[in-house]
This record gives structure tokens, C-alpha cells and sequence, in this order.
């Protein structure tokens, strides 16, 4: 900040442009907001400035610019790489868009809607679902997430393989660079090869390039039935091969592929007594795959034949399809506790990675072999998106393990997973982002030719550097 303005100074000028209520000082009332949900970072901020307009914002930026005030946009604050966290000096202002939450239209003609960036990506669904449309992107965070922080870090979820991830759901977006200025991006069409297509510039950027206030996104058909089944095999190369014939016997159909690991199924149901194991007997690996279609009827017995020439190839050992919404619910409800299930277990060592597809079994085998080599005892949980190659490599700590102890060897243990994901050309940020977590990683790997065009992208678009500084670059 530049000195000879003065916090005081600033502080009034938020206050003219969101008026006072707006412009929170008090770090005890957003306290949540310096912290990100795993407590690996804690800042302190200025104030956290609630705009409720582009225009706001606009002017909020057009100010920081000038005086040298550091932003860190947040929107549900949900991200898990430290992206949306403001560093400890206490410079730097909160700007939370969470106020922007206007669903501007719901163009169901054009399969598309424009939505303001504070919207939780569960009020965008809804509001696709109230013109008789699916906005697909689907995370565990949904009630909480806004649709800024989506485009922001390109969110992924347990769709990408039919839909896509943020980036391929979005056809135009409204940003407000570093000095104020707005550009509006919002075109609901499909093909417009008029210059450059600038939006993808600010979709997955973090923040770092401009601040997202407002997204034109796809909608699509409302699925009218869906089947979901609960799968048990014996390994990752057998679930690679289910995919596979999934998708020759589905096609688009095939929405959901999700590889599940026994130790992971075992915490589920240790973590939630409501919970309990879709198969008779234990299996080694667990997938769970929802198809869906326009068809009134006829998925359950797609699914049924499907797994039924898989179990006559000797892909699958069981195999059970949701008879109900209820039971459709609870197979998905053990999908989804299995990132909070871990806790109870100790600490634990997260990994965001992605590898080609047919890698997917040899990069776990070897990866888990390193991990057990590195830290005997260690307990790898690895589970995710296996239609789109996004693995979360997660690793306990070893039963009766000092926690600290344990947590202390994060950045050895990333150490000897990234490594393997080098080796198959993977990547370390596959949904999460960069943020501050995997900054260094990425100036470590990155092509240097394609970090010092990033570099100069962000010297061109924030010359003072005042935008979610520390973070990404």
C-alpha cells in the first residue's frame, strides 16, 4: 500500500464506493474468511469489502490500482490451495464477491444463463433446473462454492467426463482487470472466431488476472432417467477396462466413473453410521458409475447388461444397481464423505494429480510403492475422477503416528508423489489449482518458455501486481 495514502484513507474511499456496513474491519467478525478449510494458511487483511455490482468493483479495483492496495478476491472460500488467502501482512483487502449473487437470465432457447460470480454453483443448478435445464458441474462443496471461484480455478467434479470441466462450460465472462477497466465477455454463442478468445484467459487464472464478476454458461437437457451402480473389482487395470467398455456400450450416456480403494470405503463406514457396504463381500477397488439419458426408462437394464458382460469378461466380481433414489443416494453419499472420512484417521497428505488414462493403474501401483518405501506404515487413499484421469492421492498417517510429526513431512511426501506423476506425465494440479500450495512446484516443472509467457501475461494485465499477489506466480 502506498504509504503516504494511508490505511485510514483507504478504508474511507471503500466506504463511499460500498458504504460503511460494507467495508468490514473487524478481523474477529471474518476470521473464517483468513483461513482456508484445511488451516494450512492464515493471513490478515486490511478489511474484507463486500461489493454488490461490477461497477463496485470496478471502482474498488481502479483505487487499489492507484494507491497500491493488494487484492485477494474470495467467493465461498472453499478452495484448497491457499489461493483465496490472504498473506500475514495485513495489507491486502478481501474483496468478497459473495453480494454479486443476481441470476441476470436463464436463456433456455439457447441452452444458456448468465450468472453474477457470488452464486453458489447450487443456485445455479436450481436455477437451471427451474427452466427445465442442467448446469452439470457438480462438486461435494456445491452449497458453498460460488461460481466465481469455479471459473476462477477451473473446477472439475464427478461430470467432466460427459460435460466437461468450468473451462468447456463456459461461453463468456464479465471481468474487471487490475486498473478498473470492465470487459465484457458475456456471449452466449457457440462459434465466434472473431480475435482472440480472451475469456479462457481469466478461467482458471485464480484471480491473478482480472476478477470475474459475471459468467455466461451451457446448460443442457434435463436428464429424464439415471441409473447408478455400486461396482466391486479386483484392481485399477480392471476398472480401466470397465471404463473402456462402458463407454463403447454408452457413449454419452456414461456421466460418472469414480474409482474408489477398499481402505477408503472402510473409512466411509467407519466415519458415518449411516452408511453401510453396497456388496455382500470386500473387494479390493470399488467404482461407482451413473449413467443418464433423455429416455423415460430402460437405464436400469442398460446398466444391468452392461455389468453383466463385464462380469462374463472377469472385469467386475459384484456389482450392485441403485433400486431406488434412496439407494442411488446412499451410494453416492459414500463417494462424498470419503474426503472428510480421512480425518478421524489422523493427518493426512493430499495430492491433486492427473495422469493419461491408460497410466492410471501403473501410476498407482508405483506411486503407492514409493510412499509405502518413503513412510512404512503410511496408508495411501487414493480415489477420484477416473473418466477424466484425476486421482486424489491421498496418504494417512500411520496408525498411532504423531499427527505434527506426520504432517510435517507434507512437503517430502509431495516430493515422492510428484515425482511418479513426473515420471507419467502427469499433473500436480489437476483440479485444485496452484494457489500458494503449489507454487513452487510450478515454477519447478513448468515448460520455461510457457512460465515466462505467463509471466509476461500477468506483467501486461497487472502492472502493479496488486491482484491475489503470492499466488500461482
Amino acid at each position: 500500500m502506498n504509504e503516504a495514502i494511508g490505511a485510514s484513507a483507504a478504508l474511507e474511499a471503500f466506504a463511499r464506493i460500498v458504504g460503511a456496513e460494507h467495508v468490514v474491519v473487524d478481523p474477529e467478525i471474518f476470521a473464517d474468511s483468513l483461513e482456508e478449510p484445511r488451516g494450512l494458511y492464515h493471513g490478515k487483511a486490511l478489511a474484507l469489502i463486500r461489493p454488490a455490482s461490477t461497477a463496485e468493483v470496478s471502482a474498488i479495483l481502479a483505487y487499489c490500482s492507484a494507491a497500491g492496495v493488494p487484492v485477494t478476491p474470495q467467493g465461498g472460500n472453499t478452495g484448497l490451495v491457499g489461493g483465496q488467502t490472504p498473506d500475514a501482512s495485513g495489507r491486502e483487502i478481501i474483496l468478497s464477491l459473495k453480494r454479486m449473487k443476481r441470476v441476470r437470465e436463464v436463456d433456455a432457447a439457447s441452452d444458456a444463463m448468465i450468472v453474477e460470480a457470488g452464486v453458489t454453483l447450487a443456485e445455479a443448478q436450481a436455477a437451471a433446473l427451474a427452466a427445465d435445464r442442467l448446469f452439470p458441474l457438480s462438486l461435494a462443496a456445491e452449497g458453498t462454492c460460488t461460481i466465481g471461484g469455479n471459473l476462477s480455478t477451473n473446477a472439475g467434479g464427478v461430470a467432466v467426463l460427459a460435460y466437461g470441466n468450468a473451462r468447456d462450460l463456459t461461453l463468456g465472462v464479465e471481468v474487471v482487470l487490475a486498473d478498473g477497466r470492465i470487459v465484457n465477455l458475456l456471449s452466449k454463442l457457440r462459434k465466434d472466431n472473431a480475435g482472440y478468445d480472451l475469456k479462457d484467459l481469466f478461467v482458471g487464472a485464480e484471480g491473478t488476472l482480472g476478477i470475474v464478476t459475471a459468467a455466461a454458461l451451457k446448460l443442457f437437457p434435463l436428464p429424464r432417467s439415471r441409473a447408478v451402480a455400486f461396482v466391486g473389482l479386483a484392481d485399477p487395470e480392471k476398472a480401466v477396462a470397465l471404463m473402456r467398455l462402458a463407454r463403447a456400450r454408452r457413449g454419452q450416456e456414461l456421466v460418472t466413473f469414480e474409482l474408489l480403494p477398499r481402505i477408503g470405503l472402510d473409512f466411509a463406514l467407519a466415519y458415518s453410521r449411516a452408511a453401510r457396504d453396497p456388496l455382500g463381500g470386500r473387494h479390493r477397488w470399488y467404482v461407482l458409475i451413473e449413467i443418464a439419458s433423455q429416455a423415460t426408462g430402460g437405464l436400469d437394464e442398460a446398466l444391468t447388461e452392461l455389468l453383466g458382460e463385464a462380469l462374463e469378461a472377469g472385469l467386475i466380481e459384484d456389482a450392485s444397481v441403485a433400486a431406488s433414489l434412496a439407494q442411488r443416494e446412499a451410494f453416492w453419499r459414500i463417494r462424498e464423505t470419503m474426503p472428510d472420512a480421512q480425518k478421524p484417521q489422523g493427518g493426512s497428505i493430499k495430492h491433486d494429480v492427473s495422469t493419461p488414462l491408460g497410466a492410471i493403474p501403473a501410476f498407482i501401483a508405483e506411486a503407492t510403492a514409493a510412499v509405502e518405501a518413503f513412510m512404512p506404515g503410511a496408508r495411501v487413499v487414493c480415489f477420484g475422477h477416473l473418466g477424466d484421469g484425476n486421482l486424489h492421492f491421498n496418504v494417512s498417517q500411520p496408525v498411532g503416528a504423531d499427527k505434527e510429526a506426520y504432517l510435517a513431512q507434507w512437503t517430502a511426501m509431495n516430493a515422492v508423489v510428484h515425482a511418479v506423476v513426473a515420471r507419467f506425465s502427469g499433473s500436480f494440479a489437476a483440479e485444485h489449482g496452484v494457489g500458494r500450495l503449489k507454487r513452487a512446484l510450478l515454477a519447478e516443472t513448468k515448460d520455461p518458455a510457457a512460465l515466462d509467457l505467463m509471466r509476461k501475461i500477468k506483467a501486461a494485465l497487472d502492472p502493479h501486481g496488486i491482484l491475489n499477489p503470492g499466488k500461482v506466480l
